[in-house]
């Protein structure tokens, strides 16, 4: 086991700036995903961590010892590609057991006619063998080892490419999206599995994913990467609840956040699609500022009136237990999206006029330029002006 210590990483690719002053310390044993969408260097930032690239400025220390310039090999950690890049022409044992083989066997050892005549070939030969059996085993599939990559399943595949990096013992796992390439189904699946071998082997895990359900489910910290920069690190919870910056919040929750323009008539109180809410702002009267509000935020109220939103039902989305109500409010130019308790609100159809309360204490306030207002209040939360909630 490792820690990993990533200090001012830039890169570029001719006059594109990839990676900008990235520093990231990720604990010994702990699960870290970078995450953010297609193109934001979070996958570059996993190869220059593996030695597959080489950064233009800063540096890269795996306990405690920087690897810069030192090959893939000798940084001890093991890489899990999006593709599986697995050797097509070998069966799964031989997969598994390449890395043993190329470090444990010398060139001569690993020749095919002549090699296994060496000294201490069919030892080592032997002992690469348990150990591919063993890690096969533990997978699941132990069966599987005689059968190569085009005879097997996409999750199939997934578990060689585990086992292939299990087998070596690294200090570090580094995955790269290891699970677009399966289905829905099976991403559940194996999201689980892999959380289950993080715990047993309690190696440091470094994971890239767009996947914000991988993110937030399997990661002890996540970082959410934006544009080559790295906008917050923080364990899940709080990067859906407590957002440093707007982008995280528009990036992480699905539906996506409701951000709301609204305007502080004074202090305590803002002015809001028609509407006042009771909340504090460290802002002066007159100003403008974005309210960001999640869908479970909001709840029924029987009647409109000061702390309440009112609309027209646009659509509704049935999600089982929940509806994802869309309301088009005045002053808006795109819907709120409401997420309700079905068996609170069985009978809202599309054209009524519906009335919701928001939970003060869920509103996130962000100032023009995206940061987070962080809201002083004196004495326990802010609320809204009460309103009776639609009883169960």
């Amino acid at each position: 086991m490792a820690s990993v210590l990533i200090d001012g990483i830039d890169k570029n690719y001719g006059p594109t700036s990839v990676l900008r002053g990235v520093s990231l310390s990720i604990a010994d044993g702990e699960f870290l995903t970078l995450l953010g969408p297609s193109g934001c260097g979070k996958s570059t930032l996993l190869r220059i961590l593996a030695g597959l690239e080489v950064q233009d400025a800063g540096s890269i220390s795996i306990g405690e010892r920087a690897v810069d310039g030192r090959r893939p090999k000798r940084r001890d950690v093991a890489m899990v590609f999006q593709s599986y890049a697995l050797y097509p022409h070998m069966t799964v044992a031989s997969n598994m057991a390449l890395p043993l083989r190329m470090s444990r066997l010398s060139a001569f050892q690993r020749l095919p006619l002549l090699g296994h005549l060496l000294p201490g070939t069919a030892r080592t030969a032997a002992e690469i063998e348990v150990e591919v059996t063993r890690t096969a085993k533990s997978l699941g599939i132990g069966h599987l080892m005689a059968r190569k990559p085009g005879q097997l399943s996409g999750g199939q595949r997934q578990r060689v490419a585990v086992g292939r990096a299990m087998v070596r013992h690294p200090a570090v796992f580094l995955m790269d999206e290891p699970l677009s390439n399966l289905d829905a189904k099976l991403r559940v699946q194996m999201r689980a599995e892999i959380k289950e071998l993080h715990q047993r082997l309690g190696v440091t895990f470094v994971y890239v994913t767009h996947d914000q359900a991988e993110a937030m489910t399997l990661s002890d910290r996540v970082a959410v990467m934006l544009d080559g920069e790295l906008l917050q690190v923080d364990p899940p919870q709080d990067i859906y609840a407590d957002p440093d910056d707007r982008r995280v919040a528009e990036f992480i929750g699905s539906p996506k956040i409701n951000m709301l323009e609204g305007v502080v008539r004074e202090r305590g109180l803002i002015d809001l699609a028609g509407s006042t809410l009771t909340i504090e702002a460290d802002a002066l009267p007159g100003a403008p500022l974005t309210l960001g509000i999640r869908p479970e935020a909001f709840y029924l109220v029987d009647y409109g009136g000061p702390g309440a939103l009112t609309g027209s039902v646009r659509m509704i989305e049935h999600m089982g237990s929940d509806l994802f109500v869309h309301l088009d409010l005045a002053g808006l130019d795109h819907p709120l999206i409401a997420r309700l308790l079905a068996e609170r609100a069985p009978h809202i159809v599309p054209g009524q006029t519906l009335h919701v309360g928001v939970r003060p204490d869920r509103v996130l306030l962000f100032a023009g330029d995206g940061r987070r207002l962080r809201r002083k209040v004196e004495s326990g939360r802010a609320s809204v002006t009460p309103i009776r909630e639609i009883a169960r």
